[in-house]
């Protein structure tokens, strides 16, 4: 067994199933969390994985130049670490957007609406070349529950996956880092909390709580079809011992996002 380190950004969004699926693996979970006062460490020193979950946060700073999170900061240092050392890293939603942000792209509010819910986001060309999206369907499900987007990846990013409208769904830094713009760590039980907690907000999205809910729990089996075996590659990509994890050209950059977009 090896360790990875679990950076929980809010008790509301915490490792749930993907945490059961990372243990198949064979990845024991260290799991910080600063939301709670935990410290961050310096380094990634000893652990052989970091993951980045997701939060009700900006991953953005404020007007007057404040961070979602005082510790936003440090981790957006050690997820630059994390990459300048290739150490194995996994940003989900929040935790994709402040990768993207270590590394010189761009989260805003979007423009576009909130993404609430079930859906399909498309695979790139660029994922047949990768570890663990080449392995994914063309069209996987996932859950999705965020009002921010990431408007513009780094520069040595590759897309891997898209939307219409949210285009930067899935993106890879180098040959170790992997953001997700989408959840799929989520149970039933997370997902009735959310809602619970955003009924306002889905109140005047005009949604239904019950619908989004019962919605958002009849794709659980099919995310999970999708998501388990990446965890799994994932958790054997850090023990070093996932075959094919060699990347061709794993800076080459961004793709074209979706026509239109």
């Amino acid at each position: 067994m090896g360790t990875a380190l679990v950076i929980e950004n809010d008790p509301s969004d915490d490792l749930r199933r993907l945490g059961d699926w990372l243990a198949e693996g064979g990845l024991e979970l260290t799991v910080l969390r600063p939301h709670a006062g935990d410290e961050l460490p310096d380094n990634l020193d000893g652990y052989l994985a970091l993951i980045v979950l997701g939060g009700d946060q900006n991953a953005f700073p404020d007007t007057t130049g404040v961070p979602g999170a005082p510790w936003f900061p440090a981790l957006e240092g050690l997820l630059r670490k994390a990459v300048r050392f290739r150490v194995p890293t996994l940003g989900v939603c929040l935790g994709g957007q402040l990768l993207a942000r270590a590394h010189g792209g761009a989260v805003e509010r979007s423009t576009a609406g909130p993404e609430i819910g079930p859906g399909l986001v498309a695979k790139r060309d660029a994922a047949d070349n990768d570890p663990l999206f080449k392995w994914v369907p063309l069209l996987p499900d996932v859950l999705q529950w965020h009002r921010d987007e990431i408007t513009e990846l780094p520069a040595s990013a590759v897309l891997l996956a898209a939307s219409t409208r949210y285009p930067n769904q899935a993106f890879r830094i180098g040959d170790r880092a992997w953001g997700l713009q989408f959840h799929i760590e989520c149970d039933a039980a997370m997902i009735a909390d959310w809602a619970r907690s955003d009924s306002d907000g889905l109140a005047e999205l005009g949604y239904d709580e019950e619908a989004v809910v019962a919605a958002t729990v009849a794709v659980l089996a099919d995310v999970e079809e999708v998501w388990q075996p990446f965890a799994v590659r994932f958790a054997e990509l850090a023990h070093g011992r996932l075959a094919g994890a060699d990347i061709p050209d794993a800076g080459a950059g961004r793709t074209l996002p979706l026509l239109g977009q």
